[in-house]
């Protein structure tokens, strides 16, 4: 399993392409080789490619407009193509993450997905904690797998988010081996400050990462991103570092 950097813990740093430019250097300097492109400003796929390849980085997946994906599809392919990138991801639904909302974006996005998965590429679903509300007995997660054969629709899955749905990381990675190519990292702590569930680098939580790490093994992870949405003032290249200090203490690449 591959470590990899969720440019969107980054994203404040990354709002103009040399700003991108050199957060990419500043993550390769890390000892990164996998990035996923998100939260980043408009970039071509030219320049990215160039980029990637004077870090020695792999733009492994991105966050991508869903819009593109739906109405220009053939042209989000060639997009993916030129960076080299296989996995074409939504960072959730644009329709609402209810059952009435899963049905409106697999009939939107039904063709789409079927052109990507014969071009060699995959459609990826990133989950929140709202994923895990019930309908009828069922979480959203089961209605997607129900709708979406593991062909058409991966899962990005995050493992802080699936913990904040009340639900177990390491039991949903094996429940989803064969969808879960990529995975997201990110801990979870209690800040006695405002008494309040924060963020934290792998690693510097309570959550089960040992037991995370082996249900991923499981499950056939290629590609374990660390994301931390909220670095609460710290410096998020250092919370990048951490935690891939740490992922690498276990003996991850």
């Amino acid at each position: 399993m591959n470590i990899g950097a969720q440019f969107y813990t980054v994203r404040d740093f990354c709002k103009t392409p040399e700003a991108l430019d050199e957060s990419m250097k500043k993550v390769a300097d890390i000892g990164y080789r996998h990035i996923q492109l998100s939260g980043v400003c408009a970039y071509e796929a030219d320049w990215m490619a160039e980029r990637l390849k004077a870090y020695g980085l792999s733009a492994d997946i991105t966050h991508f407009d869903y819009g593109r994906i739906v109405n220009d599809t053939e042209n989000t392919i060639r997009f993916h193509d030129t960076m080299g990138c296989r996995y074409i991801g939504i960072g959730s639904n644009p329709r609402g993450v209810t059952p009435e909302g899963l049905a409106r974006m697999a009939e939107e996005v039904g063709p789409a997905v079927r052109k990507i998965a014969a071009a060699g590429h995959k459609f990826m679903y990133h989950n929140h904690h709202m994923e895990f509300a019930r309908f009828e007995g069922k979480t959203f997660l089961d209605l997607l797998c129900e709708t979406f054969t593991p062909e058409a629709c991966g899962v990005t899955l995050d493992t802080y988010w699936v913990q904040a749905g009340g639900a177990d990381p390491a039991m949903w990675l094996r429940r989803l081996a064969g969808r879960v190519d990529c995975v997201h990292f990110k801990d979870m702590v209690y800040e006695p400050a405002d008494h309040g569930v924060r963020m934290a680098p792998v690693g510097g939580g309570n959550m089960n990462y040992p037991e995370i790490l082996r249900a991923c093994e499981d499950a056939g992870v290629k590609y374990a991103f660390v994301e931390q949405d909220n670095c609460y003032g710290e410096d998020p290249f250092l919370c990048l570092k951490k935690s891939y200090d740490w992922l690498r203490a276990q003996g991850l690449d």
